[in-house]
């Protein structure tokens, strides 16, 4: 039950009765998603409640397209895990972050999709309450459009890759129109995404670094990007693997 936790699944040992209740009601299906997911999340804002108590350390805890929004309030419950959606908070003396978790729509239409107009309404109200913008981090799930960091397979309409001639997948960009725009506009410091789990890599906008760490949890991999930031910019960055 570990390992298959550990890859990011929800194991639920059942019996013949409860799984043919489960096969003709969607609900029960979803009732009990809904109660792992709640019991997984409790137990990650547990844990750094006692860990970080004391330490000083901040930490920030985004929802992605994924989530569903009963997690919110999960998130918003903690005494040292801060939620940030839909806010700018103070990093330090210097640097602000300003945080979104929806994304364009996907084929899947995740519960956190949502069209390109809408989108780009949330990013530009942030936005807005942003000081010093030269210096603003964005924490954004969604990369901006166009890069090598929204590059995914291309899908047909039955959601089957797309292949090349060669036998290999054809790729497509898939990231967010209106934050490529709002990234062009303000020039942000450094761009923080995921989304993209094939898509590790950096990306310049103008002056903005855009990072994604990419994602292997499936494999049971955490990867991570960390930087060191001063007054002056951003001073060094490294991406993790582990």
């Amino acid at each position: 039950m570990g390992i298959i936790k550990a890859v990011g699944y929800y194991p639920h040992i059942t019996d013949e009765t409860e799984l043919e209740e489960m096969a003709s009601d969607p609900h029960k299906v979803q009732a009990m998603f809904q109660q792992m997911m709640t019991e997984s999340v409790g137990n990650w804002i547990r844990q750094a409640d006692e860990r970080l108590k004391g330490s000083g350390v901040k930490c920030f805890i985004s929802a992605g397209n994924d989530d569903e929004s009963y997690i919110d309030s999960l998130l918003n419950s903690s005494d040292y895990v801060e939620y940030p959606e839909g806010k700018v908070v103070k990093l330090d003396d210097v640097h602000e972050m300003a945080s979104c978790g929806y994304t364009n729509m996907t084929p899947w239409k995740c519960p956190r999709d949502i069209p390109e107009n809408e989108l780009g309404a949330k990013i530009e109200g942030v936005l807005a309450r942003v000081e010093d913008k030269s210096n603003c981090i964005l924490n954004f799930h969604c990369p901006p459009y166009g890069t090598v960091i929204d590059l995914a397979p291309k899908l047909t309409e039955n959601l089957e890759p797309v292949l090349e001639p060669g036998g290999g997948m054809e790729l497509a960009p898939v990231g967010s129109t209106s934050i490529r725009q709002a990234i062009e506009k303000y020039q942000p410091l450094l761009g923080l995404h995921g989304h993209i789990h094939e898509a590790k890599g950096v990306a310049k906008i103008g002056r903005t670094v855009c990072i994604n760490p990419g994602s292997e949890y499936t494999e049971g991999i955490l990867k991570g990007f960390l930087a060191e930031l001063d007054e002056k910019g951003i001073k060094d960055y490294i991406f993790t693997s582990g």
